[in-house]
């Protein structure tokens, strides 16, 4: 009897773990360029040099590359994707797939349509040509203003997200890549 127990605890617990992954929210998908609408915002809103740009590959993946310039204070560039409102508060952390060059990123949210205002922040890291699936849970995210953390901000509120970004701001200069299949949001950990 003890033997017949493990085996069906072998067999299901794959299936409890497929239960939860698929638990799941496209919330950027490359294949569906349509779905969302893309900003550049690099650091000339504030008089830096930096460039960037995002194309779509033949492999249905967005490509964010260009160059992080240091000069006049800059340091940063950005893509922002706008939302009419998505909630996501039925779910605990986002996941991304991207290829990267080995430098450091950063996934963000906004809460609000305007330019500028608070962004909420999570870093992930890269290592070069090497895709990879990475889990941002949403309690990672961070209130960030200009750099800096706002006053009063509040925590994180998946409910209520309008803007998602991707923004390399590692304070080193030269050329960046990042390729991104899709962002999605997913429920429990398994």
């Amino acid at each position: 009897m003890r033997d017949l127990v493990v085996g069906l605890l072998v067999t299901l617990l794959p299936l409890a773990a497929f239960a939860q992954e698929s638990e799941m929210k496209t919330v950027v998908d490359f294949t569906r360029p349509d779905e969302a609408r893309w900003n550049i915002v690099n650091d000339g809103v504030m008089g830096g040099l930096s460039s960037s740009d995002l194309e779509l590959t033949d492999s249905g993946t967005g490509l964010f590359s260009g160059f992080v310039s240091l000069d006049n204070n800059g340091g940063f560039a950005s893509i922002r994707a706008t939302f009419q409102s998505m909630d996501l508060s039925a779910y605990q952390r986002v996941r991304l797939r991207v290829r990267g060059d080995g430098r450091s990123y950063q996934l963000r949210f906004r809460l609000s349509g305007s330019f500028d205002g608070v962004s909420y922040t999570s870093a992930f890291d890269t290592r070069p040509g090497e895709w990879m699936e990475i889990d941002l849970p949403f309690d990672t995210f961070q209130p960030t203003f200009r750099g800096r953390v706002p006053r009063g901000a509040g925590p994180f509120d998946p409910a209520k997200i309008r803007q998602m970004g991707v923004l390399i701001g590692d304070k080193k200069e030269g050329s960046f890549e990042l390729e991104i299949a899709w962002v999605r949001a997913l429920g429990p950990p398994s």
